[in-house]
């Protein structure tokens, strides 16, 4: 035991273990440092869905996947989730979930279906006047 400061005890690399969280590790060292999600360009809205690819084959034994590329992949063999639901079930920072989902996709693990743009849906009118063709048969 050490004194870091006036009346308080520490173990050493305590600075990493928190009694009530567990050990913390940093965002960055998740990522190596990585802030960019996949290759340049590749956006993950919050709302995007992510979905296990079931063509890609099984090897959840690739070393470059750790512990928390693997959980993702759980979380998504259950059910397709959006962006924000996995990184609320890991419980990682938005940003992390982002680059790990970008390792994913660049391995072919996983699928990403962006939501669509409000100009590329319907007019409401239009579904409107559908309706009122459904009805009227």
């Amino acid at each position: 035991m050490t004194e870091d400061a006036p009346g308080t005890l520490s173990r050493p690399g305590s600075q990493w273990y928190d009694l009530e969280a567990g050990p913390l590790v940093r965002p960055y060292a998740v990522t190596g440092g990585r802030t960019q999600a996949g290759p340049p360009g590749t956006r993950f809205d919050l709302i995007a869905l992510v979905a296990l690819d079931r063509t890609a084959p099984e090897t959840d034994e690739d070393d470059s996947l750790g512990p928390e590329h693997l959980t993702l992949v759980e979380l998504c063999r259950a059910e397709t989730l959006s962006v924000a639901e996995l990184a609320a079930g890991t419980g990682l920072p938005v940003g992390v979930v982002r680059v790990l989902l970008g390792d994913l996709l660049e391995r072919g693990r996983v699928i990403v279906r962006r939501p669509v743009p409000p100009a590329h849906l319907p007019d409401e009118r239009i579904l409107r006047e559908v309706i009122e063709g459904l009805r009227a048969l």
